[in-house]
This record gives structure tokens, C-alpha cells and sequence, in this order.
């Protein structure tokens, strides 16, 4: 990684819609400097259906397709069988999701796609939220926030799902986490899934400043911050079961990440102590995988 050179050329111009800080605009940047010019994006119902700008107008250089929150997946097939059908392989084709459109609503599409293996690469930017209709709770919600859907007095009582292992359960060609605090790793992975075939899924970790309760100038610092407390671990799977460890993080106590964001400030010191057990023991059962890979 030492010697990996982000690519110039911007794909994304400015006049954008998103808000001050966001994520999920940093992250299209990073992600259209990896794939270029010849790519063509799928975006369902989401902040991003927003952030593009009304038509006839777009924030990217590249054909971006608006669809159904739903069904990301299935255009993105519909697509790449289009294209595969005009001899245009050398395209590629990218589903570019939030949590809601993913972990929800979009499932049974992606889970279908994965199933029959099809040919495109589908980024999945998790805010925690349904974001773009005033913060509701999704499954993607971290247990302990606040959203509109679950209040004061009613945090979310469940874990997140743990929509990685999910995918991964599909043995898909590549799965893998990352974060746009660190977007040389993001976009080395792009480019990785960009050189496969088949169905390949990035979750990427994007901070919303409304929804998450901080400052707009803070979101690459929670970012970061999500990794090096072991909250987000960077890793890789190839084929369902080889396990990658992309980064080694700090291991600081999950309080660092959850006390600077207002969607917490209800959890006690009896919380934290639970979810920082939960979070040491998963990233131990993390560490497994990659040396059973390694076997």
C-alpha cells in the first residue's frame, strides 16, 4: 500500500446535493477514480437518488441509472446482461446502495443476484439509517442509537445485521469492508473487484453528520476511528472463506467512537462494558478465519 497512487482524474464534479461532511459523496468520488469513464452506476431509492442532482442534471460523468429502492440488484443484472449482449465487456457495471436499499429492502434482489453469481460489483454505503427520509431505524442501525423510529427511552435494543457474513454465505467471488477514512484501501479493493467476474459487494462505512449527531468536520475522524476500536475491522473474503486482515487496528476502547456522536448519548457505563465484550470477542473470531485461511 506504501507505493499506491490514488488516480487523478475525478469523475464526480462539484455541485452536488449532499450534505456538508457527507460520506456517501466522498465515497462516489473514491469509487468512480478507481472504476473509470467506462462504468456505469445503479442507484435506488437513497441519498444518493438525491445527491446526483434533478434531471436532466447529474454530479458524475458516467451514465447513472435511478431505480426502484428495491432493485439495484436486478437492474444491475438487467444491465450487465445488456452490455454483455453488445459486446461491451469491457464496462463495468456497479449497484451503489445505502443500508436501507441493502440490508432491507434490497435483500431478496441482492441475495438472488449473488445466488446466480451475476457480473457486477454492488457498493453498499452504510450510514447506519434510512437517512434520506428523516433517520429511521434499519437493520444496519448499531444497537444503542438513536434514530426518529427508535427515541429516547426506545434506543435500538438489537446488534446490527452482519450483512458481510451474509453475502459471504453465497461463496461470491469477493466481499470485502471498507471505510472512507481510508480511501487507498478502498479504492485498492475496487480495483481488485473490478479485475473479477461474478457478483462482487463492498460495505463501506459512511458517517451521515445529521443522522450520527456530529460535527460535519468530524466524519473522517469517526471513520477512522470506527476501524481502530475494532467496531468496523478492514477485511477481505474471497470465495466465501478465505479471510483477508487488511489492518490492524489500535484496539481503543469503543467509548473513544461512541462518545462523540449525539445518536449515543444514552448509553451507560453498563453498556459500554457489553458492547465492548461483544466487539473484543468478534474481532477474536475475526482473527480466526484469517489464520484457518492461511492453514
Amino acid at each position: 500500500m506504501k507505493n499506491f497512487v490514488i488516480p487523478e482524474t475525478d469523475y464526480m464534479v462539484p455541485g452536488h446535493l449532499a450534505c456538508p461532511g457527507c460520506g456517501a459523496s466522498l465515497g462516489m468520488r473514491f469509487a468512480l477514480k478507481a472504476l473509470g469513464e467506462k462504468t456505469m452506476v445503479v442507484v435506488p431509492a437513497c441519498c444518493w437518488s438525491i445527491i446526483a442532482g434533478p434531471f436532466p442534471y447529474s454530479a458524475v460523468k458516467v451514465p447513472l441509472f435511478h431505480t426502484a429502492f428495491e432493485t439495484a440488484a436486478s437492474v444491475a443484472s438487467g444491465l450487465r446482461a445488456a452490455l454483455d449482449m453488445q459486446g461491451q465487456d469491457d464496462v463495468t457495471v456497479m449497484a451503489w446502495a445505502g443500508d436501507g436499499g441493502t440490508f432491507d429492502i434490497g435483500l431478496q434482489a441482492l441475495s438472488g443476484a449473488a445466488e446466480r453469481n451475476e457480473d457486477f460489483i454492488y457498493v453498499c454505503y452504510d450510514n447506519e439509517a434510512y437517512m434520506n427520509t428523516g433517520i429511521q431505524r434499519s437493520s444496519a442501525t448499531p444497537e444503542g442509537a438513536w434514530t426518529t423510529t427508535t427515541p429516547e427511552g426506545h434506543v435500538k435494543d438489537r446488534p446490527k445485521k452482519n450483512i458481510v457474513d451474509i453475502l459471504a454465505a453465497h461463496r461470491i467471488p469477493y466481499v470485502a469492508t471498507a471505510s472512507v477514512a481510508y480511501p487507498h484501501d478502498f479504492i485498492r479493493k475496487l480495483q481488485k473487484a473490478q479485475s473479477m467476474h461474478g457478483t462482487r459487494f463492498i460495505h463501506l462505512l459512511s458517517p451521515c453528520p445529521p443522522g450520527w449527531k456530529i460535527p460535519s468536520d468530524d466524519s473522517i475522524e469517526i471513520a477512522r476511528l470506527a476501524v481502530q476500536t475494532k467496531l468496523f475491522p478492514l477485511y477481505e473474503i474471497e470465495d466465501g472463506e478465505k479471510v483477508t486482515i487488511n489492518l490492524e487496528p489500535d484496539g481503543l476502547p469503543v467509548r473513544h467512537y461512541f462518545e462523540k456522536q449525539g445518536r449515543f448519548r444514552y448509553l451507560t457505563d453498563a453498556d459500554y462494558e457489553r458492547i465492548q465484550r461483544d466487539v473484543d470477542h468478534r474481532w477474536e473470531i475475526l482473527k480466526r478465519k484469517a489464520e484457518w485461511a492461511k492453514e
